[in-house]
């Protein structure tokens, strides 16, 4: 019996190894019940937001190769807009998550408030410069004239709405550190549903609806996030909730010591997502210079890619709310168990994908283009994208615990190491000196997720993040 527990994948004991405990552990099916209950809603999200990015892909490819290549060309200069914003909500995450395991109810309503003033002006500044430098930010992103024009158009409608998008983020990011999951996921269902309707409707045009091309699809997706942030906002307007925007009484002014928090978090996270940033960006001008129909097939491995990336993303979320919680209830021991367990599911969430993508990766592609140029490069990136799933799941998992532990500045230095040098300067390699073209692109990115997960899971059984005061 001893023999047959030591080999089951979700096993407490396995995973803690020599560490002491620091109170009684509840059974490995109790563990198991609510990692699962805390993560499926968040990567049922995480993975709906994929579909619907898919499905813009899919819907905007009617529009040709270069359609495609244009809204491609938009995504890093879009997350590096961002950029402050996802390193601002991961602090969020972690501090409510740890208030919440202290019991500090008025502590996470401040922290969400302060978050969401930030926000507000942040979002003020990054929206009027993106604005104003739309043109050149994008000609360094690889545009060229077939897809500049499109580019331009829909970057600028997309970056215009992005105060909804912003505001629904970081309440969402309060509410998943809480471990209400459930929230994000339902604002962000329905946002995708508005997406996709209003993607029909504005695309193409059909009930009477302007054919817009890819400025209805950013019109589509800017209506989404109004939706998304009106229902978040209802969310955290309940006075009996744990967390509740109108719970201070007077006017709400900046807190210097709770910023002061707020930042020390998030300047890590900030780091690491300009590294991160930056890298794809780079790597992203090395694959646009291959040509229009290489960085369409491109692109749209990217899409796919994205797909098993949610899995992982949804359950790092998961593993910041549960690690967060136990560290505030003085409890690393099941800080560390249930990380475990939120990558032993993202491992079972890789071998399901890696089936999908292997067997049927082809008629996938076909989805996107029938273009002979672009199916052909589909074969190969769809081989890469069925072992990088592996990699990709685990290191995200492994790196949502470390900043639910505090541990930003290290998951930094693992994206500077990794995406902002290995990915742009191996793909640079294999791409242009060792002429492998998309082949060396997709080779350069599996050595980046190959660096990520062994630096990040040297980590995490390290121990060291467990210590860290926040």
């Amino acid at each position: 019996m001893a023999n047959q527990n030591k080999l089951k994948i979700f096993d407490a004991a396995k995973i803690l190894r020599q560490m002491p405990l620091n109170g009684p552990l509840p059974d490995n099916r109790e563990l198991l019940k609510t990692a699962f209950r805390v993560a499926w809603p968040s990567t049922l999200e995480s993975f709906l937001v994929a579909l619907v990015s898919v499905v813009d892909t899919i819907m905007v490819s009617t529009l040709g190769a270069a359609a495609i290549a244009a809204i491609g060309l938009t995504g890093q200069p879009k997350f590096i807009c961002l950029a402050v914003f996802m390193s601002l909500n991961v602090a969020v995450s972690a501090l409510v998550a740890r208030r919440r395991g202290e019991g500090d109810r008025e502590g996470a309503n401040r922290i969400l408030l302060q978050s969401i003033l930030i926000t507000a002006g942040l979002t003020l500044l990054v929206t009027t410069l993106a604005m104003i430098f739309a043109e050149p930010i994008l000609r360094l992103a690889g545009t060229n004239e077939d897809t500049h024009e499109m580019a331009t158009a829909y970057f600028r409608i997309i970056i215009g709405g992005q105060f909804f998008n912003v505001m629904n983020m970081v309440i969402n990011a309060a509410q998943r550190g809480v471990g209400n999951t459930k929230i994000a996921m339902k604002t962000n269902v329905v946002s995708n549903l508005v997406n996709i309707v209003f993607n029909y409707l504005l695309i193409g045009g059909h009930f009477g609806f302007p054919a817009l091309g890819v400025k209805g699809a950013a019109i589509a997706t800017v209506l989404g996030t109004i939706v998304a942030c009106a229902m978040a906002i209802r969310s955290v307007s309940d006075p009996n909730g744990f967390l509740y925007l109108f719970y201070e009484k007077k006017v709400p002014k900046f807190e210097k010591e709770t910023i002061g928090t707020i930042v020390n978090i998030s300047s890590s996270t900030l780091a690491e997502q300009l590294f991160l940033r930056l890298g794809f960006l780079m790597y992203t001008m090395i694959v646009a210079r291959l040509g229009t129909n290489a960085f369409a097939a491109h692109q749209i491995g990217m899409n796919i890619l994205t797909i098993s990336f949610s899995f992982g993303d949804g359950l790092s979320v998961a593993a910041v709310s549960l690690v967060g919680r136990s560290l505030g209830e003085k409890r690393p021991d099941l800080a560390k168990v249930y990380g475990g367990f939120c990558q032993r599911l993202g491992f079972l969430c890789s071998l399901a994908v890696a089936i999908i993508y292997t067997t049927l990766g082809n008629p996938i592609f076909r989805l996107f283009s029938d273009d002979p140029e672009i199916l052909n490069y589909g074969v190969m990136i769809m081989q890469f994208v069925s072992i990088i799933v592996f990699l990709q799941i685990s290191q995200v998992v492994f790196s949502g615990c470390l900043r639910g532990g505090g541990d930003t500045r290290f998951v930094a230095l693992v994206s500077l190491i990794s995406v902002a040098l290995i990915r742009p300067l191996s793909g640079w390699l294999f791409v242009y000196p060792l002429n492998w073209g998309l082949f060396g692109a997709w080779l350069g990115l599996a050595l980046d997720q190959i660096t990520r997960l062994l630096l990040t899971r040297w980590r995490f059984k390290n121990d060291k993040w467990l210590k860290i005061k926040i």
